[in-house]
């Protein structure tokens, strides 16, 4: 394990990164997207916004200081590749397209995210010990990970209280778990790898 210095830089280089792949870079193409009416890349978007939505639910779980975060956190990582490359018409779709800058830009970012995602679970897996035990919670190695979401708090939301937020984003997970269930369970069976009727 790292210093505790060394574990603090890390654990702040990877929300930098988080903000950069997850939230600025999809929000640019998205918008990129929408005005040159590109549908394929927008749809892709979309449904990696409703996937990724699990990364922002994980935030608000980490500022009410609730363990089981550090499971999210993890399941998003591997959650946000697979619904970026699980849908063989549209993979096909942005195949056949013709080169441009648009679609160098969002293979660059699917790329990017996939590579980031894979390391961030592995950099993830041992810290997945604080999401079983209130003593490996406590410790210093786990507390890092809650600096930048209490910061989050502080900048946007300092007029609520931890518990509340939390309680919020539990219902949130729950909603999220219900509706993944729904698509693994029901609708998976139905359409395969199909993106249609997203």
């Amino acid at each position: 394990m790292p210093s505790s210095s060394v574990l603090q830089s890390l654990v702040w280089t990877d929300y930098r990164l988080a903000v950069l792949f997850t939230v600025l870079c999809p929000l640019i193409l998205l918008v990129w997207a929408l005005v040159a009416r590109a549908e394929v890349i927008q749809q892709l978007i979309v449904i990696y916004w409703k996937v990724s939505s699990l990364l922002a639910i994980t935030v608000y779980l980490m500022i009410a200081g609730l363990p089981f975060s550090f499971l999210t956190a993890t399941m998003a990582r591997v959650l946000i590749p697979l619904s970026l490359w699980f849908w063989a018409d549209l993979n096909e779709e942005i195949r056949e397209q013709p080169f441009s800058f648009r679609k160098l830009a969002f293979s660059t970012w699917r790329w990017g995210i996939t590579f980031y995602c894979g390391l961030g679970v592995l950099f993830q897996l041992p810290f997945l010990r604080c999401a079983f035990s209130q003593t490996a919670f406590a410790r210093d190695s786990c507390q890092v990970w809650l600096e930048a979401p209490l910061l989050f708090r502080q900048s946007f939301h300092a007029g609520f209280t931890p518990g509340f937020l939390g309680f919020w984003a539990i219902l949130a997970l729950v909603a999220y778990v219900l509706t993944l269930s729904y698509f693994v369970f029901v609708k998976l069976g139905r359409q395969g790898r199909s993106a249609l009727n997203q």
